[in-house]
């Protein structure tokens, strides 16, 4: 009996394997965890759900040291850092904070907060810090011309969620793509959203011209919000709509977020507890349930504000380029004056054909006002002998002196509305070359090696107030002897406030000036007395 149990016993274990063997589930290999597949954000939804991630278990321990990583391209030299997986700093190689061979190169993102540095990550509603250690995929990174490459940042967070922040860098931009994916590990849903901070100081050097236009910038709804520091020192201001891009600016160079298909949610602007300038870009709200996982897009910028590179980003980021109310004219103006540097590679003879091809264009409506200016001093004695005959009758005097410009020909507004048309055009290239990043540090000739800086030794300013008050002398007026002697008085006043001009401009107006001697001459020899 006891042998017969036995050998059903085991009998009885070999057709239970078999039977598992050949007719039982099939049991699937354990796969260790798959880094996302990476892809330009460019091409992707702004958010979108990531591959199922591998359990908490299977990851490596947290990181706690801080490493920096170097990227060197044409453009620039930038450290990223592990601390917030954010920018460290940012050397332009193309451009130096004075003109001089000797000066050091500009830099940008160094004088952020150490302790949120620019393109930190924070998460609201899920205790994600800017302030996380992340780890780095590489220790250094070099990118030739035309070439693409991916620095990737890994944080687990001890609550069981994982962010994987991958930068997409290019060779020869200025540009960057941003792939930030939260991959939740824990046993809760993550609710929330995440924030990207730009951080910089709330004051600046202000007697560097690159800082008398400094503050954040946004654009939303084909609007541009500019706020400047004092306007958030005491309250912060949050926009609650999308927004294309949002930043922090100075005059020459800017520092973007840019949203990829409605990436950015709102965006607060603030100064920070520890007395920083901080925009906070915010992605609209998430929810990862466990298990699961999501990709956010953005895009960087960190550069020149050159009209033609902002352009190239798109996301409207040239509208960033706030050239006044006149944009629309002084956006055009600065183009030609690139498109003849294409030909002539000097901004200061680009000014000068700017100036003769203005000149012309406004021919007939200066030689228009001119011509009315010169046939009203003509009827000038016969207006005062009309005034003295009619003193005491103002109503009479005022009938007279109509009749007279009409048995004349003569508009009295003739010489005033055409110069009015110009004036706009005036502002609108004063807008171009003052706040031009190409102007800056561009030579012209001789001792003028700086078209964005003062002349050094005043030549210009003091040419261009004699040839305005040559210009004066050159004018038919119908004022009285007064009058006339403050209009005289006034290249005096020129003189004195161009002195501090970029010679760019002293250098439009003198020029405008010379040109408008030579019309006046013309002028005086066709309308005889």
């Amino acid at each position: 009996m006891e042998k017969r149990a036995l050998v059903a016993v085991v009998l009885s274990i070999a057709v239970f394997y078999l039977f598992s063997a050949y007719f039982g589930p099939k049991q699937q290999p354990v796969t260790p965890p798959t880094a996302v597949k990476e892809e330009k954000a460019v091409q992707q939804p702004a958010i979108q759900p990531a591959p199922t991630p591998a359990p908490v278990a299977l990851l490596p321990p947290p990181v706690t040291a801080v490493q920096d990583v170097t990227v060197e391209t044409v453009r620039y030299t930038a450290v990223f850092t592990g601390a917030g997986g954010a920018l460290k700093s940012l050397t332009l190689k193309d451009y130096r904070e004075k003109n001089s061979p000797d000066s050091p190169k500009v830099v940008l993102a160094t004088k952020a907060d150490p302790a949120l540095l620019t393109f930190s990550t924070a998460g609201a509603g899920f205790a994600l810090s800017p302030q996380a250690v992340y780890a780095p995929s590489v220790s250094s990174l070099e990118l030739k011309k035309g070439e693409s490459k991916q620095l990737v940042f890994t944080h687990i967070s001890t609550q069981g969620y994982v962010v994987r922040k991958t930068y997409s860098l290019h060779g020869d931009g200025y540009g960057m793509q941003l792939e930030t994916q939260l991959i939740n590990n824990s046993q809760a849903p993550l609710v929330g959203s995440l924030q990207q901070i730009i951080s910089a100081p709330f004051e600046v050097n202000t007697k560097d011209s690159r800082y008398e236009t400094y503050g954040s910038t946004l654009f939303a709804e084909k609007s541009l919000h500019t706020n400047a520091p004092k306007d958030v020192a005491s309250a912060a201001k949050k926009y609650e709509k999308p927004a294309a891009w949002s930043g922090i600016t100075d005059k020459y160079f800017l520092t973007a977020i840019l949203a990829e298909q409605g990436s950015i949610a709102s965006v607060e602007i603030r100064k920070s507890q520890a007395g920083y300038l901080e925009s906070i870009a915010a992605t609209p709200q998430l929810s990862v349930a466990p298990g699961q996982a999501v990709a956010v897009q953005h895009r960087l910028f960190v550069g020149p504000k050159d009209i033609d590179i902002l352009k190239a980003q798109g996301s409207d980021l040239e509208q960033s380029l706030d050239l006044g109310w006149f944009t629309v004219l002084a956006k055009p103006m600065l183009h030609a004056l690139k498109f003849f540097y294409g030909y002539i590679p000097n901004f200061g003879v680009g000014i000068i054909i700017i100036t003769v091809i203005l000149k012309i264009l406004f021919f007939p409506l200066t030689h228009k006002s001119y011509k009315s200016m010169k046939d009203m001093s003509k009827i000038q004695p016969k207006m005062v002998a009309l005034k003295e005959k009619y003193k005491n009758d103002k109503e009479a005097m005022n009938r007279a002196v109509m009749e007279l410009y009409r048995e004349h020909k003569v508009n009295p507004l003739g010489g005033c509305l055409p110069m009015l048309v110009q004036i706009p055009v005036f502002f609108a290239l004063y807008k171009a070359l003052m706040f031009s990043i190409e102007l800056r540090h561009a030579p012209f000739m001789l001792w003028i090696t700086d078209l964005s800086d003062k002349d050094p030794y005043y030549i210009t300013p003091i040419l261009m107030g004699a040839t305005m008050f040559i210009q004066q002398k050159m004018t038919p007026s119908n004022m009285d002897e007064m009058q006339q002697k403050i209009m005289l008085a006034l290249p005096v006043v020129f003189t004195f406030m161009f002195l501090t001009f970029p010679s760019g401009l002293v250098l439009y107006w003198l020029i405008n000036n010379i040109l408008t001697i030579g019309q006046q001459m013309y002028i005086n020899k066709l309308v005889k007395d």
